[in-house]
């Protein structure tokens, strides 16, 4: 059965799909209890709320953690691009599945504590 994530990369361009299929699982390795959803036309980890959000955009991909936990992970983000929220995961590096899973880790605890 497959899930609406994995529905969601299957129409994305065929170049991007490895990629997002890695941080998919990195994420569902961490949070697999979340339930998994589309939110803001992106593929969404939910417990109580969004957690995490990740999306493709022209020449990276996005990871959507929120404010404060990019704000937590500054000293790790460097050498990429980031906003209020944002991380952006440039198509040309290696992905940094380990942080992602540290963000999306810290992401479920965070949030569950504000429940």
């Amino acid at each position: 059965m497959h899930t609406v994530i994995e529905d969601y990369i299957a129409l994305q361009d065929e170049s991007v799909q490895p990629r997002l299929r890695e941080i998919y699982a990195a994420i569902k390795s961490v949070l697999p209890d979340a339930m998994e959803k589309i939110s803001w036309q992106m593929p969404t980890f939910w417990q109580g709320q969004n957690l995490i959000h990740f999306a493709p955009a022209k020449n990276h991909i996005g990871i959507y953690p929120g404010g404060e936990a990019v704000s937590v992970f500054a000293d790790k983000l460097t050498e990429y691009k980031t906003s209020k929220g944002t991380i952006q995961l440039p198509n040309s590096k290696p992905l940094p599945l380990e942080l992602i899973k540290e963000i999306a880790t810290w992401c479920g605890e965070t949030n569950s504590k504000k429940r």
